[in-house]
């Protein structure tokens, strides 16, 4: 992309041949299933839009990525758009990937993910002790980052879209999500950030790119209103670029709503979690995080309370009118509970995983919940209902960004 010529995209096409949207996320191995429906919407939105633009989504996944998500081309990390064929070959390409190769690898995903996420989480906890003895939160160096993706040079527009990776605690994510949003601007290519939940930021490199990468990106909507922009105006980031929207997966999670509210008391937390203080919650039922992310929304949706530490299934349950009780352990993750909770309203509860009376006061704010359940689904269900159209209307912006600006030449 060397020069811009003059006159705007119309629909989605111009002389220079289809329109291409190269989309970031934060999850290339697709483990996550909030962030898999977020990909979802993502996806969704752009094809009611452009129903004949192709869709980019970088991924280490391509195979299973074909699989939950059939509508996007998968874009491996420094690669090209390999996958697009146009006619009956790329037809082809597409539905073999859909119906054949994709649910194979799927399957292979649903019976190692167990395991591996147990050997994750032994690293995970070996990790945490080191740094704790040394006395560092977080890890002194991190991995290389890959180059930019060959395919950033041919996309018309980048987008970031939701998730809670622009943090000290993913400092590989967000800076490859940096590196790409900068040479993007540097190409002249329109960007956004969809759904994010930024912050928090200390680590001083980390910043620095902020400062640096930030205050250029065309258009930054927020899942919540507390931290963010706050943070973000700190960075530099003109207001007028800003918004508060709210999660990208609202609109996933509410489609599963249930007429009738649910009889069950979810629980959804990590092993050690329940282990330390699972019995306080008895009668509960397990809401397994496996399978397809339709299936854990519905799982969700027979609940009439659900108590977890995973941020998108309290998304899930708040979405479908169900109050949530969030357990936490950390700066991260208060931040995005609390932000979470200021979007819903009196329908989530926040629990400190460290205070004295965690035993007495796990209980009672389920006990409090369950009673007003029934109260609370109507007003929950609204406010999803409000998140939704602001996170349309957010995108609607994006949108007009990219119709307004000229086409570029190839």
């Amino acid at each position: 992309m060397d020069s811009l010529r003059s006159g705007a995209w119309q629909g989605e096409q111009s002389e220079c041949g289809e329109l291409k949207i190269l989309v970031e996320n934060g999850e290339y191995g697709l483990h996550n299933r909030g962030d898999i429906a977020t990909m979802i919407m993502t996806v969704q939105r752009l094809r009611e839009r452009w129903p004949h633009a192709r869709i980019g989504m970088l991924t280490a996944e391509p195979r299973v990525l074909r699989a939950v998500l059939p509508e996007a081309e998968p874009i491996h990390a420094g690669g090209g758009w390999q996958w697009g064929r146009g006619g009956f070959a790329g037809q082809l390409e597409q539905l073999t990937a859909a119906k054949v190769t994709g649910p194979t690898a799927l399957k292979w995903r649903e019976a190692t993910e167990a395991p591996l996420r147990q050997l994750r989480g032994v690293g995970d906890r070996l990790r945490f002790e080191a740094q704790a003895l040394i006395g560092k939160e977080t890890p002194a160096g991190m991995p290389p980052l890959p180059p930019v993706p060959a395919a950033i040079t041919e996309a018309d527009l980048v987008i970031a879209q939701g998730g809670g990776y622009l943090a000290d605690i993913d400092l590989y994510q967000a800076h490859r999500t940096l590196n790409l949003l900068e040479h993007a601007r540097a190409l002249g290519i329109p960007t956004a950030m969809i759904g994010q939940g930024i912050g928090p930021i200390h680590d001083r490199e980390l910043l620095r790119r902020a400062f640096e990468v930030l205050p250029g990106v065309d258009l930054i909507s927020l899942r919540e209103g507390l931290r963010g922009p706050k943070l973000l105006a700190e960075i530099g980031v003109p207001a007028e670029r800003v918004e508060v929207t709210g999660d990208d997966s609202v609109e996933f999670a509410y489609r599963m709503r249930r007429a009738e509210i649910g009889a069950d008391l979810g629980v959804c937390l990590r092993d050690s979690e329940y282990d330390r203080f699972g019995h306080t919650v008895p009668g509960a039922v397990a809401i397994a995080r496996s399978g397809a992310a339709e299936e854990v929304a519905r799982r969700v949706s027979r609940c009439r309370v659900l108590v977890t530490s995973a941020y998108h299934l309290a998304v899930f349950a708040l979405s479908q009118g169900i109050p949530a009780v969030a357990v936490t352990a950390s700066e991260y993750c208060d931040d995005r509970f609390y932000g979470l909770a200021d979007m819903f309203g009196a329908g989530l509860r926040v629990v400190r995983l460290g205070v004295d009376d965690l035993e007495s006061e796990l209980p009672l704010a389920v006990r409090e919940l369950w009673e007003s359940a029934p109260e609370l689904r109507d007003t929950l269900q609204q406010r999803a209902v409000e998140q939704i159209d602001s996170v349309r209307a957010g995108l609607d912006r994006v949108f007009r960004l990219m119709e307004q600006r000229p086409a570029p030449i190839r």
